[in-house]
């Protein structure tokens, strides 16, 4: 559970630092983005290995309605991150597209995962996301304007959000996790 832990605070330490910190990150430039990036490799290592390594009680168990649930927020969730690339329909209306990605794939991970060791996982990083968001929110208040967004962008955010959604499924079929119940 401590490797989950670091990792958590690895994760938010250097995607926060930007914000917490901004003459700081910015004086260094492109090495400072590789710090981040650097870090942000370790984070998800330390993570992955806590998560897989660790034993704790479990409080809830996954249900047919919940997988679908969970299913269903995942594809939403591909779409918000593929959609703010993109800069489709959604980015006009959802300011942080893909932090609102991270908050809705922890939530669809915790309907499902209700041992402790998801809970402190996917719990942890929801509650990054939601703080990065407050942070950005403070420092930036201001909104740009809603753009227009041609339909073949739509349609390629929706096209790359199933493309994901199928490999990342596979992934977890793969590794002996199956996303379908």
């Amino acid at each position: 559970m401590i490797l989950i832990v670091l990792g958590l605070a690895l994760w938010a330490g250097s995607h926060l630092w930007k914000r917490m910190s901004p003459q700081t990150r910015a004086g260094m430039g492109d090495k400072g983005r590789l710090i981040v990036a650097v870090a942000s490799v370790i984070a998800i290592v330390l993570m992955t290995i806590g998560y897989r390594g660790a034993e704790g009680p479990v409080y809830w168990g996954r249900t047919p309605a919940m997988t679908g649930i969970n299913n269903l927020l995942m594809l939403l969730a591909f779409y918000l991150f593929a959609a703010s690339g993109a800069k489709t329909w959604i980015t006009g209306k959802v300011r942080h597209p893909q932090l609102t990605a991270v908050k809705t794939w922890a939530i669809a991970h915790l309907l499902v995962n209700g041992d402790l060791a998801s809970i402190v996982l996917f719990g942890g990083l929801l509650a990054w996301a939601v703080v990065e968001v407050i942070v950005i929110n403070r420092a930036e208040p201001n909104r740009p304007p809603a753009h227009p967004v041609p339909v073949k962008k739509e349609v390629t955010a929706v096209i790359a959000a199933v493309v994901a959604y199928g490999i990342v499924s596979a992934i977890h079929i793969w590794l002996g996790v199956n996303p379908f119940g």
